[in-house]
């Protein structure tokens, strides 16, 4: 199943919340577009992220819910201490199994269960970060035909994390925060 909406997987860790701030700070509406952030963070930490999001960036944030389905014009949150799974009628999951490279969420969990479900409307995007979770689930984005973009590592906080999807010969787009803007945006045209 796939969808004709565009959906954007955003991973990221250390670093990759000012890259969001960036990204997404006085951008006029995101009407056009879901976009979900899968962020390592543990239980406790960053409590309330959404509405910091959403006073940063002026755009509506929200935590993701167990069934909820996402629509447009909102950047859900995955919250800490659970992966982010995609049921078949496009709804979140919440799974709270085993870590999967050292994480929960993890966002090759997110990358790969989002390829299954949304297929080719999925664009994976991975960010700043200190390990290498998300260059598996991006490789397989790319292979159920969805888009691949890394963070440029020259202005990433921490490059390790888009440095093994380039390594890996999977990013389809090397773009800064900025190039990552104005691809989002021309997403509505």
């Amino acid at each position: 199943m796939t969808s004709s909406r565009p959906i954007i997987i955003i991973g990221g860790s250390a670093g990759s919340l000012q890259a969001i701030f960036k990204m997404f700070t006085g951008m006029q509406d995101i009407n056009h577009i879901v976009i979900i952030l899968v962020i390592h963070r543990s239980r406790g930490a960053d409590q309330g992220l959404e509405e910091i999001i959403t006073a940063k960036t002026g755009l509506p944030a929200k935590e993701i819910e167990e069934k909820e389905i996402p629509v447009q014009g909102c950047l859900y949150v995955c919250p800490p201490d659970y992966h982010l799974l995609f049921e078949k009628d496009q709804s979140f999951t919440l799974d709270y199994s085993e870590k999967v490279n050292f994480c929960r969420p993890s966002i090759d969990v997110s990358f790969e269960s989002g390829a299954d479900v949304f297929g080719s409307s999925l664009i994976g995007i991975l960010l700043s970060g200190a390990n290498s979770d998300g260059a598996d689930g991006l490789a397989y984005v790319r292979e159920k035909k969805g888009k691949t973009i890394v963070q440029n590592p020259e202005e990433a906080q921490v490059p390790y994390m888009p440095l093994q999807a380039i390594h890996r010969n999977i990013a389809d787009h090397i773009f800064t925060t900025a190039e990552i803007r104005s691809f989002i945006g021309e997403l509505r045209k």
